[in-house]
C-alpha cells in the first residue's frame, strides 16, 4: 500500500532490480501503486511471478514486466535492458536493490568471497547503470536509486567485505551524481541500518555464532543499539525508494539517505 498518489509516477517506467527479496518487491508494490509501469527482475522466477500476481491484485490496472536475470552476466544485463524498453518502453527509474551480504573476519576472508560479494553489490550494479543511464540520457529525465547500507558509511565488526562493497557504492553514487545531472538524471543512495529481512537475520545469526551468544541474546542486543527500539521495515525503505524517485526529490541529488532508527547517533 502507497502512502503517495496514485499518479505521481504516471507514464514512468521503473525497473527494480532484486525484488525477489524483501525491499526490492516492497518497491516494486509501492512505485506501481504510484502509477508506474514496473520491469521487476531477480534470479528466481517463480517468486519473480508470484511477486506479479501480488502488485496485479493491489493494482489491478498495473503494468508489470518480468525478467528473470543474473545481473553478474553482461548478456543477461544487455538482454533484461532490451527487453525491458521493448516491452515498456524506455526506463525512468532504475532502484538497484539487488545484492548479497556476507560476513567475516578479515582472518577468514578469502578471495573468492570478496569478488563475489564486490561483483554482485558494486560492478554489476555499476555496468547495468551505465546501460539504463543511456536510455535515461535520451529520455532527458530519470532517477536511479542505489540501495547501499548504513555498512556503507561506517564499518561494522566482521563485515569488512559487505561493507567496503556498499562504500564503493555510495562512492560511486556521490561521483556520477555530479555527471548525471547534467542530462536531468537524479541519483541518490538509500542507507538502511537493520531491516527486517532474510539478509539481516542472516547476518545476526553469524554475530551470534561468532561470539557464541543466542540468536535471541544477539537480536535483543541489536533492537537496543537502535534508539527507536525497532527495526526499519522492507516498507519504510521502499518508501525513501519511492519520494527519491518522484518529483517531489527535484533538487536531492547525489545523497546517501539513511533509514536507521536513530542508529547513527549512538
Amino acid at each position: 500500500m502507497t502512502i503517495f498518489s496514485t499518479f505521481a509516477l504516471a507514464e514512468q517506467h521503473a525497473l527494480v532490480t532484486g525484488a525477489t527479496g524483501g525491499i526490492g518487491a516492497e518497491t516494486a508494490k509501492v512505485l506501481a501503486g504510484m502509477g508506474a509501469a514496473i520491469t521487476i527482475s531477480g534470479r528466481r522466477r517463480q517468486k519473480l511471478n508470484a511477486l506479479k500476481q501480488e502488485i496485479e491484485q493491489q493494482v489491478p490496472d498495473a503494468s508489470i514486466y518480468v525478467h528473470a536475470a543474473d545481473l553478474t552476466n553482461a548478456e543477461q544485463r544487455d538482454e533484461l535492458c532490451a527487453a525491458a524498453k521493448d516491452e515498456l518502453g524506455p526506463i525512468s527509474i532504475l532502484v538497484n536493490s539487488a545484492g548479497v551480504s556476507g560476513g567475516s573476519v578479515v582472518e577468514r576472508l578469502t578471495q573468492d568471497d570478496m569478488e563475489r560479494i564486490m561483483h554482485i553489490n558494486y560492478t554489476s550494479t555499476v555496468l547495468l547503470t551505465q546501460q539504463v543511464y543511456r536510455q535515461m540520457k535520451e529520455k532527458g529525465h530519470g532517477a536511479i536509486i542505489n540501495v547501499a547500507s548504513l555498512s556503507g558509511l561506517r564499518g561494522t565488526y566482521g563485515n569488512t567485505a559487505y561493507a567496503a562493497s556498499k562504500f564503493a557504492l555510495i562512492g560511486f553514487t556521490h561521483s556520477f551524481a555530479l555527471e548525471a545531472i547534467e542530462h536531468h538524471v537524479r541519483v541518490n543512495a538509500v542507507c538502511p541500518g537493520y531491516v527486517e529481512t532474510d539478509m539481516a537475520l542472516e547476518a545476526i545469526r553469524r554475530k551470534a555464532a561468532h561470539s557464541r551468544t543466542s540468536f535471541e541474546h544477539q537480536m535483543t542486543k541489536a533492537k537496543e543499539s537502535i534508539p527507536s527500539g525497532h527495526f526499519t521495515s522492507p516498507q519504510d525503505v521502499a518508501n525513501t525508494i519511492a519520494f527519491l524517485a518522484s518529483a517531489a526529490a527535484d533538487n536531492i541529488i547525489g545523497e546517501s539517505v539513511k533509514i536507521s532508527g536513530g542508529s547513527v547517533l549512538r
